[in-house]
């Protein structure tokens, strides 16, 4: 298949196109290197041995995917392109607002102009509502989300949706992911965020090669085991190969299909610095910081459905994560930046 992926540049675009190319397919990527850049696609065509068409521009610009789409037969698209910080949409909602949801009504009407049938979108565990039990199954209530990023994803699921559900010749995936860390195994792609990081791994890792001062963790008071957040991480490379599973999955079911990408564990702060130290033999300096609006205490997945209907399941491990987190940063000190 020929696919597009929009954020193609971005953490979890680039290593979804390591893996589609390696399966085979083409791949298209379009990205406004807001929070990229091309140099991580260099990575992905120095991994794969491949080749792939890149077109910079934002999705908002309806002429830019129709000159795509008129170029290339696409297949399927993969739509990743969003801004994902919680706690910047909290200070930022206009800005997320008007980008997470205008991408995407733009890339539909696009599809609709193209007669592109099969979507896979980039959605995420905060759609689901705070007050459900663990771990959160495909069914757990949705909405009354705790930030206006959240709220952009819901409202996303929702057009997506109803595009697939205005032809039934349409086919959507509709990924929740829980929390993607790590690395490629290579060393050479990874996540390289600009500016001071809004995840936990990238943080651990700059504070271990001395960018910053110390970890902060956000809250120690939370009621978990050891008093900080709880969250379902899982490995990056698992995650894009998730992707590859719900392509095959939506080629043959029109309407509207919905997965939780995650391990179903949920793992602490606390336990995850543990294990970075452990697994790489550093020591991370910590700090208690104020808890930060819109976060919940737990968040984790159940993923039985996505073993089951996808054929799909995490396998990487806390370690595998720790270790190829710390690989890819200690090689590429400063990102992608030489």
């Amino acid at each position: 298949m020929k696919v597009l992926v929009t954020g193609g540049a971005g953490y979890i675009g680039s290593h979804t196109c390591v893996e589609l190319l390696e399966a085979g397919h083409s791949v298209v990527a379009v990205d406004n290197l807001c929070n990229s850049g091309k140099k991580s696609l260099d990575r992905v065509r120095e991994i794969t041995g491949k080749e792939l068409d890149f077109y910079e521009g934002d999705l908002r610009d309806e002429g830019l995917l129709e000159r795509i789409f008129r170029q290339h037969k696409i297949d399927c698209v993969i739509h990743f392109a969003a801004l994902k910080a919680v706690g910047e949409s909290v200070k930022k909602p206009l800005e997320y607002y008007g980008n997470n949801i205008g991408a995407t009504l733009s890339l539909c009407r696009a599809m609709d102009k193209a007669g592109v049938r099969k979507l896979v979108f980039s959605s995420s565990a905060t759609v689901y509502s705070a007050d459900n039990r663990m771990p959160l199954s495909e069914n757990a209530k949705t909405g009354d989300c705790t930030n206006p990023y959240g709220w952009s994803k819901y409202i996303c699921e929702r057009i997506v949706s109803d595009f697939a559900a205005s032809d039934n010749s349409r086919r959507v995936a509709v990924l929740r992911y829980f929390n993607p860390v790590g690395a490629h195994p290579s060393g050479k792609l990874g996540e390289d965020p600009k500016g001071v990081p809004n995840n936990l791994m990238p943080y651990i890792t700059q504070t271990v090669l001395g960018r910053r001062e110390c970890l902060n963790i956000f809250g120690d008071d939370y009621p978990t085991p050891d008093g900080t957040g709880v969250r379902d991480y899982i490995h990056i490379v698992d995650l894009a190969r998730g992707h590859l599973s719900a392509l095959e999955y939506i080629d043959g079911r029109p309407g509207v299909s919905v997965f939780n990408l995650g391990t179903g564990k949920g793992v602490s702060v606390r336990e995850m610095v543990a294990a970075f130290e452990k697994v790489n033999g550093v020591t991370v300096p910590c700090r208690i910081a104020p808890r930060r609006a819109g976060d919940l205490a737990v968040c984790y997945a159940d993923a039985e459905k996505s073993a089951k209907e996808l054929g799909w399941s995490a396998f990487r491990t806390i370690e595998d994560m720790c270790r190829d987190s710390w690989n890819w940063q200690k090689n590429n000190p400063n990102g992608f930046e030489e």
